[in-house]
């Protein structure tokens, strides 16, 4: 009767007191590193210093010089009019660059949450003609982790400074108000606070307008500069060069946009999830065409004779575990089709020239195009011992960026293709 009693006042206990309980939490988070609006917007530097590239990034080909935007640090200037003999000649010292384009002399170039241009009517020495502030006001350096970053610190931030960087920091937590009670056979503990998760962000002759690898999210179509950035695409009128003029007042959402590619009067946009078509026929107001859906994963895209060509790869901000190359009907832009898809390793970017695809995958993949269905066994060579990232065919001429180099091929031949130079990169 006494050990009844006893279990049936524990029981009463339990089930009338609730008790406090805290939990601590370790997670690691990315801090911003700052740099004052004077100091970033003073900082822009031309030099003839033979830099080395020291990791590989965008590039743009315009008038026998090959510009690499090494990421948020710079543009290196190659002398390039003799492919087999190429010239570091200067370095264009530029905070936040990522992507480049150029018309008519004038070099456009992001800097962050900026836009700058410059004359290279001298390839070797540029000058600095003008910048417009804050019209890419959501700009933020790309991360080297899986960890998210904080966010109220960093738009605090923003308020005064640049954000230039990232420092990861580890950080302890506790959760608050959080009462506890007794189920009967085990403790339940509710919740008052939570912690949010940390997930990643995921040649010859003379040209007027620069040739870009498929990487790029800048594209000039007519007189106009498109930019993809932060799911909008921003417009600027070049037709002034002294002063581009961003034309779109009101934001266009385009989704989660990687890359951008000119053809006729339509923008191709590569997302992570599919490929968008817009039409520029009024260049100042794109119009949403379709939308094809793709597994989800990183993926440049190029367009020759209405057919669409999309890498898929898979990686550590990609996605799924799926590498693969599509080929798309685009004739009909309104009712795209997809024709087919292969697998590949890790393809990346991709061009063409003379009816040819080069491919960024393995190495150097080079295919003879025509009929969609027999494109692998049309393969004609494979270079392989570099991890290709870009490249740009023009003038018989293949220049290719790459994990430990710029790579530069000779296809006069597409069947003998002539490996003609190598810049190392130096990752020192």
């Amino acid at each position: 009767m006494k050990k009844t009693f006893l279990l049936i006042f524990l029981a009463g206990l339990f089930a009338g007191c609730n008790y406090e309980y805290k939990e601590t939490y370790t997670y690691k988070i990315n801090e911003p590193v700052l740099m004052s609006m004077s100091e970033f917007r003073s900082s822009v530097k031309v030099t003839k210093t033979q830099n080395k590239i020291s990791n590989y990034g965008k590039i743009c080909f315009y008038n026998g010089f090959l510009y690499i935007s090494e990421s948020e640090v710079g543009i290196h200037i190659i002398n390039n009019t003799d492919p087999s003999q190429p010239r570091i000649v200067g370095f264009i010292e530029l905070v936040g660059n990522a992507d480049i384009a150029i018309r008519n002399d004038i070099l456009y170039a992001d800097a962050y949450i900026d836009l700058v241009w410059f004359d290279i009517t001298d390839p070797e020495s540029p000058v600095l003609q003008g910048r417009l502030e804050s019209v890419f006001p959501e700009s933020l350096p790309v991360f080297s982790n899986q960890f998210g970053y904080d966010y109220n610190m960093t738009e605090e931030g923003k308020k005064n400074n640049v954000v230039v960087g990232w420092r990861l920091k580890e950080r302890t937590a506790e959760t608050y108000n959080q009462r506890s009670w007794w189920g009967g056979d085990r403790w339940f503990f509710a919740d008052g606070s939570s912690l949010s998760s940390n997930e990643g962000l995921k040649g010859s002759g003379s040209q007027s307008t620069g040739v870009n690898g498929s990487m790029s999210r800048f594209s000039i179509y007519s007189d106009y500069l498109y930019v993809v950035l932060n799911h909008q695409m921003c417009i600027f009128d070049l037709k002034t060069n002294q002063t581009p003029k961003k034309v779109n007042e009101n934001t266009i959402w385009v989704g989660n946009v990687e890359t951008i590619f000119s053809y006729k009067d339509k923008m191709f946009l590569g997302m992570p999830t599919g490929m968008a078509i817009y039409s520029v026929a009024n260049p100042t107001e794109p119009k949403h065409c379709s939308t094809v859906w793709h597994i989800l994963g990183c993926d440049p895209v190029v367009v020759d004779n209405d057919l669409a060509y999309v890498t898929i790869r898979s990686g550590d901000f990609c996605g799924q575990n799926v590498d693969q190359l599509m080929i798309i009907d685009v004739k009909d832009v309104y009712q795209p089709m997809t024709l087919v898809s292969y697998t590949m390793k890790n393809p990346k970017g991709l061009g063409i020239d003379n009816n040819a695809l080069f491919l960024c995958d393995d190495g150097l993949k080079v295919f003879k195009i025509g009929n969609p269905q027999t494109l692998i066994a049309n393969q004609i060579a494979h270079h392989q011992g570099m991890d290709g990232f870009d490249l740009i065919p023009y003038g018989n001429v293949l220049m290719m960026i790459a994990d430990n180099g710029l790579y530069q091929y000779d296809y006069t031949d597409i069947n003998n293709m002539k490996l003609l130079s190598v810049i190392p990169i130096s990752k020192e």
